[in-house]
């Protein structure tokens, strides 16, 4: 996905900004924590969305079950 986007930008001429691990686990938590305050299921649907997306900037989905499968043994 990531690898789209640079796709997209190159041939938009933007230059390649990189986007850390630590700053997407930041806004990743910061977002988790607002989804927890609000009460309209609409938001939080797009909050969810939002913090997926950020998520997969820098992470694969395969690490994220591999992840998940360790934890779970």
């Amino acid at each position: 996905m990531a690898d789209e986007q640079l796709d997209d930008q190159a041939n938009d001429g933007l230059e390649y900004e990189e986007i850390t691990s630590d700053e997407v686990d930041r806004i990743v938590e910061q977002l988790e924590r607002l989804s927890e305050t609000v009460k309209s299921e609409n938001i939080k649907s797009y909050i969810e969305d939002a913090i997926n997306s950020i998520f997969f900037l820098v992470y694969e989905e395969d690490e994220v079950l591999k992840k998940d499968d360790a934890e779970a043994a």
